[in-house]
Formats: C-alpha cells, structure tokens, sequence
C-alpha cells in the first residue's frame, strides 16, 4: 500500500472489487489483517475479534504482561477469547442469577471496554515497530452493515493510532456511522473502486445457498436475486439447516448474529427464533451491549404473541426502553413505558413502567423534573405493596423503596432517603438467607454509603465502602468513593491508593483518571497528573473538565502557547462551551491582551451568563482598559453567584476604588479581611490606598 501516513477509507464497489483493489495497492511492508465486519455474522464487535483472535496468541507468548493489563476489557465484550488467553475474573454481577440482576450496564461501559482494547492494539504495534518488526495494517470490511459497538470501537481506533505503526483500512460500499465518518474526514484518505462485471454460470439453487450460507452478507447481486425469488419453505429449510450447523459448540458472537438470523427466518420464528433471540437478547442486556439489547429487544416483540407471552415480552421491551436510555434516545425510551401501560392492566406491568418512568425524569430528562419523578415512583412503591405473591411483594417493595429513595436525594430529602433505604436493608436482612439477592442488597448498601456521606457521616460511609469492596473487590466504583472521602479527610495518599487500584483492574475509565490526575496534582506529581489528563485526552478530547485543567497547568508552568493550543483544540470540538471561551480570555489576559480578551469573555457568558470564572476575568479586562465602572458591575454578579470571596472582594474594591468610591472600596476590603484565604496584605495596602 502506499506510504502508510495516514488512513485509508475505501468506498464503493462490492466486497470483492474492494479486497481486489487492496491487494493491488500492497507492498508486502505490513502485516495485514482482514475483518469482514458485517453485524450479521457476530453481532457486537464482528470484525473486532477477528483481529484480536489473529494478533493474541503470539502477544500471549512475547508479552504476556501486556495482554494481563487488558484482560477485562480483552473478554468483557468477547469471552471467546478465554481460549487463548484464560477466563475473566469473576465479579458479584457477573457471577449472579439473571433474575437477579439489578445493576446493569450499557453503552459508556462498552466506550470504556473498547479503549481499552485500542490501547492494547497501540502498545503492540508500538512494540512490534521498536522490535523493528512489519507495521500492522487492519483492514475492516463491509464496515457500512457494521454494528454499532464496531463501527465505534474503528472510530476511536483510527483516531487514537498512528499509522506509521497500525494502519487502519476502513472498506464499505456504502455511508458509515456518524462517528467513524467524522473520525475518517480528519485522518484517512480516500480512494473508490468500480464494481467489475459479474459472470456467475451458478444455477439458482446454487445462488440460493450460496446466500443462506453467507448468513445473509453476501453482496453478489445474483445470490441476492435468487434468496428474494426463491420459494418460502425452501428458505425456511435452508435458514434452519444453517442453523443447525452453527450452533453446536457456537460461541456468543455467532449466537447473537448468524443464529438469530437463520431462526428467524426458519420454520419456526415464535418458537426456535424467539427463544434464539431471548438467548442472545440476554447476553447482551448482561454485557451492556445497549445497541444489540435495542435490536434484539424489539425483534424479540415482533416474533411473539404479547397476550400469551406477556413475561417475555416485558422483559424485551423493558430492557429495550433501557438501552435506549444509554443511547440517548429518551423519547423512545418513553414511548416503550407508555406502550406497556396501554397494552396491560397487570400491577407488576405498571409498578415496572412507573419506575422507570420516574428515572427518566428523575435522572435523564433535561430538565429534570423530580416532582413528576416522585409521583411514578410513589405509584410503583404502593404497587409494590399490594402484590399478591408475598416473596414478590417483599422484594419489589424493597427495590421500589430504593428508586423512591433515589428521587428523595435528588429532592434534597437526604434523611427521608436514607430511611428508605435503611427500611429496605432491615427488611431483606430480616427475611432473607445471606445468600438471597446479594447484588440487590450490595446496591443497597452502596446507596446507604452514598447517603451517609452526603450527610457528612464520612466515617461511617467509609467503613461500608470497605466492606463492599471486600464483598466486589472488581468493582471500581466503590474504590473511588472511598477515595473521594479519604480527600476529603485529607488523606490523599490512601486515595491516591484507591484509584491506583481501580485503575489496575478495570477498564480505563475517564472519569477515574481524571479525578486520579487531580490527586496526584494535589501532592505536586505534576508529572503523573499530566500523564492520566493527556491519557484522557488522548481517549475523549471532548472532556471539557480535563482540558480546563490540563489547559490551567500548562499557564501555572508558564507553558502560555501549549495552553492556548490546548483550548483551541477543544473548541474546534465544542465552538460555544462557555469554560473554554472563558479560558482563552484567561489566556489572553496573561499575555497583558485585554482588548483581545474580551471577545472571548464576551461569548462565555453570551452562553452562560453566570459563569463566575468569566465574570471575574472580564471584569479584570475591563479594569485594564479603563471601564473599572464596568468591571463593578460583573463583579457584583460574579459575588451573588459565589457569594462573599475574598479575592472577588478584593477585586471589586479595587475597581471601586478606581470609580472614586472609596467608602464602597472600603466596605469590601473589610468584609474580605474577616473572611478565611484572603490576601491580608493587599487587602491592607488598599485600605491605606483607600484612607
């Protein structure tokens, strides 16, 4: 192929022309790994593992220590791959009853998972390349009929490495996801091929089952034209012949996407593709694999009866309207819920849609509007406590009282809240062996560890997040609450240990190395701090907090251009996120340019008008031009935003003071004095000033 300088996207043609046109472009310099990608073969990162199943085995012998890393998020998605590399640590959810289950996880999960998998993939090209070995050159086919986790994971793949070591090949027929898309524009190059003329001597029962066969991927229009005017119970035949080969011994993948797929399509769709789909739908709701659960779900409603059925198709639907939460896609998720109340007048039914209507208001919704919330969930908790089955109504009633618990916390209700809670915990210990329910009641015990610390009983919710990181000790969650009460007691060390921890065994989380870059900042590793901010940046350069504060320290070390630089690249990202236009104020106020600070002030509180960081800088820009009236009055503002600061205090005197009004300078310079952090020795030259 040519100079691998940049990546390459391939359009047009059919499979065949594409890999004929790849192959004229080799030079022989790279190792090529081909994936044919299409969602149909193995649903969820199809394509993906065809990579890792190829480059696996020798990094299992060469580096060891490096597959170890990212064994979690190696299997998470794929546990196929135990065979290669040996099982995934078990985790209280993982190893729990279906039933059972209470804490699921969805699409930001399966981003994280997928980081972490591109990361391996660049620490092995990047060592492959140091052992002066063959670039890697991963060519992902039939990217256009990928399913989403695939088309995401290629997109941060592509933009993450450097094709000088990992050359990414992107081949489809057609458009690509939005993401991949924009990804692609800005690092790939691209070239088209023509569709050469087909000559298939084949019969048509041949044509046939040569499109059953690909499991219905096959882009040769002939194959095509026969399967659509082929006759129905021939198909059926075939779909469940196919079938029957693959799914002895099949591993999830295939489960997920061919078999379905033939199931469906077989002689017996309500019964052997249903209960193929409520398999497969499973997996998927467990993995957090959001965009297969929408999939699956709403395939699963199609092919059964919701009278005769009605357990199952709530399942489907509920766990549908779930994921499409984690997709973003609210109004849908609502019009799931709505549909359930309108086809049923069985209590669990509405118990189950009140809740989970009440968490979309309570949680997602933008606004989010708590009293609509607590209204749904009063209405499951008292549907809760009129179930006839007794088990049934203890354990409903108990998780009803922790959703009522939850809305009461976004309420400010933190005592109210914590009863609830407590009442569950008391109830279920009461009731149940200590081996019933046991991720339900660690939720439980982490909503109560949450709780005491919002109360301000630190030692307490301390205690307990150690004793649930005894009972799930892979759960990174609870390692980073425990590590935000140590900071708050001042213990940076033991929460610097904390998040050490949950970075070793879970998946690179952003969050988790933004909040450990900020620790280390806070006991002067400046050096460590840097590198979790760029690791997140190198991950999400969207995340505006992280940004900001890599953008701070750069200006703290005099690093004015790499600063500016920094909140530049973020607002090509983001053009009106307020906290970046107020930063390259900031910015420009350090370089002594006012004037040229102001526009940018300007536009940050155009989009939030109450953004102290950009009151207070534009005030100090207007003061050095001369307009101190005008610094006054955004001051003020910013001072009935954050209320009495010293700094703000000091600053606004300063400007009255430069309006001649000293009596108003004065009263600030005294109010500033009295209170904790203040500059006591300007605040006294002003005064003189003043005087």
């Amino acid at each position: 192929m040519p100079s691998p300088q940049r990546h390459l996207r391939l359009r047009g043609g059919r499979r065949a022309d594409r890999q004929r046109h790849l192959a004229a472009l080799r030079d022989g310099d790279a190792h090529v790994i081909t994936a044919i990608c299409h969602h149909r073969l193995r649903g969820p990162y199809t394509g993906v593992d065809t990579v890792l199943r190829e480059v696996l085995p020798d990094a299992q012998r060469r580096r060891p220590e490096l597959v170890a890393r990212h064994r979690v998020e190696l299997l998470y998605g794929i546990p196929e791959l135990a065979d290669l590399i040996g099982p995934a640590p078990s985790t209280l959810a993982s190893a729990g009853p279906f039933a059972q289950r209470t804490r699921f996880y969805g699409a930001q999960m399966i981003r994280c998972m997928s980081q972490g998998v591109v990361t391996f993939l660049i620490e092995l090209a990047r060592g492959r390349s140091a052992a002066g070995e063959a670039p890697l050159c991963l060519v992902f086919e039939d990217m256009h009929a990928a399913e989403p986790t695939t088309s995401e994971f290629v997109a941060l793949l592509a933009r993450r490495c450097d094709p000088a070591t990992l050359r990414v090949v992107v081949s489809t027929a057609d458009e690509v996801a939005p993401e991949l898309a924009e990804v692609l524009d800005r690092v790939a190059d691209d070239e088209c091929c023509d569709a050469e003329p087909e000559h298939d001597d084949r019969g048509r029962h041949q044509l046939v089952a040569a499109y059953v066969r690909s499991d219905g991927t096959s882009d040769n229009q002939a194959e095509i034209d026969a399967y659509h005017a082929a006759d129905p119970v021939v198909l059926q035949r075939l779909h469940d012949e196919r079938a029957d080969e693959l799914e002895p011994g099949a591993g999830w993948g295939t489960l997920i996407g061919a078999v379905t797929y033939h199931r469906e399509r077989g002689a017996d769709p309500h019964g052997r593709g249903r209960d193929a789909l409520d398999r497969a739908f499973q997996f998927c709701v467990e993995t957090g694999f959001s965009a297969a659960v929408v999939d699956l779900g709403l395939r699963g409603r199609a092919v059964i009866d919701p009278v005769r059925e009605r357990k199952l198709f709530l399942r489907f639907t509920q766990h549908a309207a779930s994921a499409l939460v984690a997709l973003d896609r609210l109004t849908e998720s609502l019009e799931l819920y709505l549909d359930l109340r309108a086809r049923y007048t069985d209590a669990k039914v509405h118990m189950t849609a009140s809740y989970s209507i009440a968490m979309l208001h309570t949680r997602f919704f933008v606004p989010r509007d708590h009293e609509a919330a607590v209204g749904w969930q009063n209405n499951a908790y008292t549907l809760a406590s009129l179930l006839p089955d007794p088990d049934e109504r203890r354990t409903y009633s108990v998780f009803q009282a922790n959703g009522l618990a939850l809305v009461e916390m976004h309420r400010g209700n933190l005592a109210r809240a914590l009863e609830l809670v407590d009442g569950g915990i008391a109830r279920l210990d009461e009731e149940l062996d200590d081996q019933e329910w046991v991720l339900h009641r660690s939720q439980l015990f982490y909503n109560r560890a949450r709780l005491h610390a919002a109360l301000g009983r630190t030692d307490e919710a301390y205690a307990e997040f150690s004793e649930l990181i005894e009972l799930d000790p892979l759960y990174t969650d609870y390692l980073s609450e425990r590590a935000k009460i140590s900071r708050k007691r001042g213990d940076l060390q033991a929460a610097l240990a904390d998040y050490d921890r949950a970075v070793q065994i879970g998946p690179p989380f952003p969050e988790l190395y933004y909040n450990r870059g900020t620790a280390r900042l806070a006991v002067d590793d400046v050096e460590g701090a840097f590198a979790d901010f760029d690791y997140v940046l190198e991950m999400e350069p969207g995340d505006v907090d992280t940004r900001l504060t890599r953008a701070e320290l750069l200006l703290a070390g005099g690093d004015v251009a790499a600063a500016h630089a920094d909140v530049v690249a973020g607002l090509r990202l983001a053009p009106d996120e307020p906290r970046l236009l107020a930063m390259l104020g900031t910015i420009e106020l350090e370089q002594d340019q006012p004037e040229q600070a102001l526009p940018h002030l300007d536009a940050a509180l155009a989009g939030d008008p109450r953004y102290p960081a950009a009151l207070v800088n534009r005030a100090v820009a207007h003061f050095r031009l001369g307009n101190a009236a005008t610094a006054v009055d955004d001051l003020t503002v910013a001072l009935d935003v954050v209320g009495a600061d010293p700094d703000v205090l000091l600053n606004r005197g300063m400007a009255y003071l430069a309006c001649a009004q000293a009596e108003l300078a004065m009263r600030d310079f005294d109010a500033a004095l009295a209170l904790p952090g203040a500059d006591v020795d300007e605040l006294r030259h002003q005064l003189e000033l003043c005087r």
